[in-house]
């Protein structure tokens, strides 16, 4: 579990630490910031991919043959985006990166189909917690190490780390001799089918969907507006924020555990209402560290919290399609995060405020549809 945890985190990291770097990245391809943007945008857009193509492999291969080649993959893509000759390549790059990212996703699948229900959540939520540390020290540590190493430099330092987790996982995963079901074509087409057949998943799926958007518009926003007058952060000043979110590493192991006693509803219900009130309070003193930092901690939570329950209800529909029912959701769930980076470009050109008033909208409308979530039969 520990190991599963860390590869993931090690590897989801990777959609999001070169974000403190946008700048130092386009002021080295002598490039418009707006252009250059697009590598976080590019990332999702992979992962997006990667989760319909890749993800249901987990019910149909070995975890000791999927997880450790898509980690060896991945530190090659990363390798190659440190040699990008311009932007257009670091994009593409970033693209086959975000694909491959998708191993975290298929680690908590892999956790979700192997455990006994009673403690499902609590062992999704520690696969959870890692990604939730991937994700929130990937900005800090990629702006320190874009500060002293240099952004290809900090690739290349991922790039070591994600195959190091690969070569440590492979003996501890277990073999799966179990015979899939279907072509993996059929298994593909049958993703929509899955939303159409399970009132249950398509609700689920809407809630994340309004929610993710809303974590990568404040997210990205914050990080474009840092960098610009009046405040000119540096990439590891900007990335020192992320280390606001460390109370959603904490909520995520509980979140797990009150998923399995209380019902995800009641989790994620209590987790996005804390996310929609932090990010009302994120409209006031942006130049103010410790106020931004602390509505940064709850908002983080709220998400991670509401992420955990609602995953653990997801697998619970039917545990042996885990990986296809993941697919489905986070598909749409990243689709509306790519969304979200994207959105952020735009909207921060009317002001901080425009970004948390329409972040909090969003997570408003999470609450209400998560509320309307029942329980699986």
């Amino acid at each position: 579990m520990a190991v599963l945890a860390v590869a993931a985190g090690g590897a989801i990291a990777n959609d999001y630490a070169i974000q403190p770097a946008l700048a130092q990245i386009a002021s080295d391809f002598r490039a418009p910031l707006s252009l250059v943007a697009f590598v976080s945008s590019a990332a999702m857009a992979g992962y997006l991919a990667g989760l319909a193509l890749l993800l249901p492999l987990a019910d149909r291969l070995s975890p000791r043959t999927i997880i450790p080649v898509q980690l060896l993959t991945l530190a090659g893509a990363l390798v190659l985006a440190a040699v990008a000759p311009g932007p257009g390549v670091l994009i593409g790059c970033f693209v086959l990166i975000g694909a491959l990212t998708t191993v975290a996703a298929q680690a908590s699948a892999v956790v979700g189909k192997h455990s006994d229900p009673a403690c499902r959540g609590a062992r999704m939520g520690a696969v959870s917690a890692g990604i939730s540390a991937g994700i929130l020290l990937s900005r800090f540590i990629g702006g320190l190490l874009a500060d002293w190493i240099g952004w290809r430099g900090a690739l290349l330092a991922f790039a070591a780390f994600v195959a190091a987790t690969a070569l440590t996982a492979f003996p501890l995963l277990p073999p799966d001799e179990e015979s899939p079901r279907g072509s993996y074509l059929a298994s593909l087409r049958a993703l929509p089918g899955l939303l159409r057949a399970h009132p249950r998943l398509r609700r689920a799926t809407a809630a994340g969907m309004l929610w993710f958007f809303a974590f990568n518009l404040v997210w990205v926003g914050l990080a474009l507006r840092l960098a610009g007058p009046p405040y000119r952060l540096s990439p590891a000043a900007i990335g020192l924020y992320s280390l606001a979110g460390v109370l959603g590493l904490a909520v995520t192991r509980v979140a797990g555990r009150l998923s399995d006693r209380f019902g995800s509803r009641a989790v994620m219900t209590a987790g996005l209402t804390v996310a929609a009130c932090a990010a009302l309070a994120l409209s006031f003193g942006l130049g103010n560290p410790v106020a931004t930092a602390t509505a940064l901690a709850f908002f983080d939570a709220g998400c991670f919290a509401a992420q955990v329950a609602n995953q653990a209800g997801i697998v619970a529909i039917d545990p042996t399609r885990s990986g296809s029912l993941n697919a489905a959701y986070l598909t749409l769930y990243y689709a509306a995060g790519a969304i979200g980076t994207a959105a952020a470009g735009i909207v921060v050109t009317a002001g901080w405020p425009a970004i948390t008033l329409l972040a909090a909208a969003a997570v408003v409308a999470a609450v209400l549809r998560a509320a309307r979530i029942s329980r699986p039969r």
